[in-house]
Formats: C-alpha cells, sequence, structure tokens
C-alpha cells in the first residue's frame, strides 16, 4: 500500500508524521543533512527535541543515505522544508521518487531571491505532481500531542485536495479546504510579520509593566484587515484572510511561537540582528523577519497600504525605535 513521507524532520514534518502514524497511515519520516542533529536525538530517545511526544514505532525514520527507500511507493510527500529550505529540499528528493506523488507543502514564507510562494517552488521543481498548501494554527507541538486543531488546505487541484483532507483529517485534526491557493500562501506570509509586531508591543509593555492588552487587541484587528487587502490585490479573497489561514493563524502566532518571542525580544530592548542570529543558531527559524521585507516590496508593487507590517520592515531592518510600531497602530 502506498503510503505518505515527511521530507525533512524539523519540528512540524516531525509533529505532522506523529499525527498521520496515529490516523492509521503508513508513514515515513525522512531527514537530510541538514537534520543530523535531529536524527541523533531520534535515534537516542525516538523524539524530536522540540516536541514532548514521542515518535511512535509504526513511522518508519531514515537518514540522508536512504532517500530511495524514503521515496518509494509514496502518494502523498509532505514537505517539511521552510520557505528558504523548499528548492532545496525538492531538488534532493525529485530524482528519488519513481512515481508522481501529490506534494503537500508546510511552509509559510516566500522563497528569497524569487518571492515566489512555495507552492510556486513545488510547481516548478514537482512539474507532474499536484501541490496542496497547509496553513493554518497548527503549532506543532499541539499537533504532536494529538490536541485539537482545524487548518486550512488549498489547492487548484480539486482531486489532490480532497485526497489529503481525507487522508489527514481526524476527530482531533479539522481540515477546512479552499481553491484560494493564492489568499491561503499570502495569509501564512503576512500573519508571521504582525506576529512580530504584536511580540514587540508585548515585550515594550512590560519593559514599563504595562499590559498594552488594548494596543495589542487594536494591532491585531488592523493587522487582520492589511492582510485581508494584500490578499485581495495579489489574486486572492478577502474572506481567507478572516478564516483559518489568516486570523486564525494570525492569533496563534500572537500568542506564542518564534515570530512573537522574537518580537518580544526586540521590544525588551535586544537587537534585531543579534537576536535573529541568535535564534537561528539554536535552530528557531524565524520566517517572519525575512517576510518583513517580503511584505514590504509586496507593499510597493500592489500599492497596498499595511501600516503595521510596513512598521515592522523598518524596525527589523530599518533600525527604526519599537515605538514605530506603536505610532502605525494609530
Amino acid at each position: 500500500m502506498a503510503g505518505a513521507t515527511v521530507f525533512g524532520a524539523g519540528a512540524a514534518g516531525t509533529a505532522i508524521a506523529i499525527h498521520l502514524a496515529r490516523t492509521g497511515s503508513q508513514v515515513t519520516l525522512w531527514g537530510s543533512r541538514f537534520d543530523t542533529r535531529v536524527l541523533e536525538a531520534i535515534e537516542a530517545e525516538r523524539r524530536h527535541p522540540a516536541l514532548s511526544e514521542p515518535i511512535p514505532e509504526t513511522v518508519r525514520v531514515l537518514g540522508p543515505d536512504d532517500l530511495k527507500q524514503a521515496a518509494a511507493d509514496v502518494d502523498v510527500a509532505v514537505m517539511g522544508a521552510n520557505s528558504a529550505g523548499a528548492r532545496s529540499l525538492a531538488t534532493m528528493v525529485v530524482p528519488a521518487l519513481d512515481d508522481v506523488p501529490i506534494v503537500v507543502s508546510l511552509a509559510k514564507g516566500l522563497e528569497p531571491g524569487t518571492g515566489l510562494r512555495t507552492s510556486e517552488v513545488y510547481t516548478e521543481t514537482f512539474p507532474d505532481s499536484p501541490v496542496v498548501a497547509l496553513s493554518g494554527p497548527s503549532l506543532a507541538p499541539e499537533v504532536a500531542e494529538g490536541l485539537l486543531t482545524a487548518v486550512a488546505m488549498a489547492s487548484d487541484d480539486a482531486d489532490a485536495l480532497a485526497t489529503v483532507a481525507e487522508r489527514f483529517r481526524a476527530p482531533s485534526f479539522l481540515v477546512d479546504t479552499t481553491d484560494d491557493v493564492v489568499g491561503v500562501e499570502v495569509c501564512g506570509v503576512a500573519k508571521n510579520v504582525a506576529a512580530i509586531a504584536a511580540g514587540v508591543l508585548e515585550g515594550s509593555g512590560q519593559q514599563r509593566e504595562q499590559t498594552m492588552k488594548n494596543a495589542l487587541s487594536a494591532l491585531f484587528t488592523r493587522a487582520a484587515h492589511e492582510i485581508a487587502a494584500l490578499a485581495e490585490a495579489l489574486g486572492g479573497r478577502r474572506e481567507t484572510a478572516y478564516g483559518l489561514a489568516g486570523i486564525g493563524d494570525l492569533l496563534v502566532t500572537s500568542l506564542g511561537g518564534r515570530n512573537r518571542l522574537y518580537g518580544e525580544a526586540i521590544g525588551l530592548g535586544a537587537d534585531p540582528a543579534s537576536t535573529l542570529a541568535d535564534m537561528t543558531e539554536r535552530g528557531l527559524t524565524v520566517e517572519g523577519a525575512d517576510s518583513a521585507r517580503d511584505v514590504y516590496e509586496l507593499t510597493r508593487r500592489t500599492g497596498v497600504t499595511m501600516p503595521i507590517h510596513e512598521a515592522v520592515h523598518r524596525v527589523v531592518h530599518e533600525g527604526a525605535p519599537t515605538t514605530t510600531i506603536l505610532e502605525a497602530i494609530r
């Protein structure tokens, strides 16, 4: 029986592998040479270092030298790379595949240099495969633990979308489907930037021993409208931004996660560049930092006004003071 292989043993990919195993699917988790430390931890403890939930014995874990084995008899290929590593991972995987699988993208960001959405990257590198984008509020630790999660899946291939949705659905894993790939992916890019802004406000408030809850609520609301306007300008639908892919993911990312923590550190007075370097060294990818630049470029191209997202760009990349975030809400 054909099964699913998760290519890339990051926290998100590993959590999805655990989830799929829980549904009864035949699952393989493959780690590349970039996952060496993770694979060592899995071998020693049967657990990803960033997740508390152990990997079920039913999940076959393979390393860099076993790519051909991992790619054999696969009908769903889950790509666990972030947006910066998507093309690199796909280029490794493509030659090992004998059949054409459905490709599922977990990344939330644009490809550096090209500005392509991740589904577009996979469409280029897997030209014969339908691509499904998985997005929405799905923190890896909670997915791994089997806590109630609802996600958005998008594809312009209705059959592939239905197949993947059915494979992933479970009592604790709800799936909304849409053909609005642009809207879903744009939301996934922009919400990380807005979450940095939320973190900056939170950190600034902590520094002054203030809660800033009113300001955070205003920021959240205005950021959601900015994301909806950008999605529409790029060919997506506004309502997508008011669903799981937009407001849902923006909420969970603003409450926690790496982008919000990064913003919080900046709000407490840390230098954006050195903080980003430190988090990257610890294996914490802050996609919102690059996405702030990407969204800023999109505002220039589309003419969409996004004061909060533009303020994050100024703080992270231009050395503007953190008060810029607060001023953008007014």
